[in-house]
């Protein structure tokens, strides 16, 4: 098991935090997607690593963007 943690900027509610967490659940071998929306903290469990370019383009295509 993986875990990789990023930063994402935008998100205000649940609605936003579900968008994130469906777009980053479509990539293969992601077991769960865990949202901190005070921080905008974005924590992903994976069988295996997650190339960051895969994350950044998943929370692009929620209309978010990943800052660290």
């Amino acid at each position: 098991m993986s875990t990789t943690t990023v930063n994402v900027t935008g998100m205000t509610c649940g609605g936003c935090a579900a968008s994130v967490r469906t777009e980053i659940g479509r990539i293969d071998g992601v077991g769960s997607v865990a949202i901190d929306l005070a921080d905008g903290q974005v924590t992903v469990e994976s069988a295996s690593p997650i190339e960051r370019a895969e994350l950044v383009a998943a929370v692009a295509r929620a209309d978010y963007a990943v800052t660290d």
